[in-house]
């Protein structure tokens, strides 16, 4: 049976009622199946599933898509019940944020300067703000982020330890299409022609990953991204491609990488990435 609370009274209330360990998964709702096999991974590790479902307004800027989210809050509850969430705390603009826009917000720091950072700016101080707000009124045990949101994962995990935050954050990797297109909230906004295209994006990074695969360093690995981009494909536009090291900071050593990709089809903006490892020079 899952529970549906919208205040924060009823979301303490059905709070103190789980015993156990309790694991978190937030979201903006629009669930897919990404979301589901983040909450499948949370009921393998938590002795309870408590869902979070806020489109966070801090997080668009002025010329994105906050209107225009999806809400779709009868199907996600149904994905919810089908996961086995035992609460799902979807609350209004007024219940996360009584007073208005805060005043105090999460400074994400150097970590988001660039990628999402530099193309979306002061997005990741929305993010990591609503996500203190809904740690400390949530208190999980574990909390559940998907590794397509890869900068934000790293970040969260960077604030949880700087702030000791006593929550375990848990990345859960992406999940694709048979095709290969990462799942989003946003894909529905592709035409078919469009989401055609997007696939080149998934494409360039399996290009990337099996030239380190092959053992060459981290020059010819983003140089495979590149070809397979090409000229790229009309109506995709690619924002960046960069090779880090796992924890995003830049000029990876021999060892585990990541790759990272993002543009805009049409007029959506989509990101990817992948964990590479990159072999030592001979």
């Amino acid at each position: 049976m899952t529970e549906l609370v919208r205040t924060r009274a009823e979301l303490a209330k059905a709070r103190a009622a789980l015993t156990g360990t309790v694991g978190v998964v937030m979201t903006m709702g629009a669930l897919h199946a990404g979301h589901e096999t983040l909450l499948r991974a949370a009921r393998e590790r938590a002795d309870h599933v408590l869902v979070t479902i806020f489109v966070n307004p801090l997080q668009f800027g002025p010329n994105e898509d906050f209107d225009r989210y999806p809400r779709t809050l009868e199907a996600d509850l149904e994905v919810c019940r089908r996961a086995g969430a035992d609460v799902v705390f979807a609350p209004d603009r007024g219940e996360v944020y009584p007073d208005g826009e805060p005043l105090v917000r999460v400074d994400p720091g150097r970590l988001a300067a660039d990628l999402e950072g530099l193309s979306r700016p002061g997005f990741f101080h929305g993010v990591l703000t609503v996500v203190l707000k809904l740690f400390n009124l949530t208190r999980p045990d574990l909390a559940f982020f998907g590794e397509k949101d890869y900068q934000q994962l790293t970040l969260v995990r960077r604030m949880a330890r700087d702030f000791d935050v006593p929550v375990e954050v848990v990345g859960v990797p992406t999940v694709r299409e048979p095709d290969g297109l990462a799942l989003s909230s946003r894909n529905r906004y592709l035409s078919a022609g469009e989401r055609e295209a997007a696939l080149t994006l998934s494409a360039a990074l399996r290009a990337g990953a099996a030239a380190a695969d092959r053992g060459e360093h981290g020059g010819e690995v983003l140089a495979a991204v590149h070809r397979a981009l090409g000229g790229g494909p009309p109506g995709v536009e690619v924002d960046y491609v960069a090779l880090t090291d796992a924890d995003l900071e830049p000029g990876p050593a021999p060892g585990p990488a990541r790759l990272l990709i993002a543009a805009k089809v049409g007029t959506t903006r989509l990101i990817d990435n992948v964990a590479i490892r990159l072999a030592p020079r001979p």
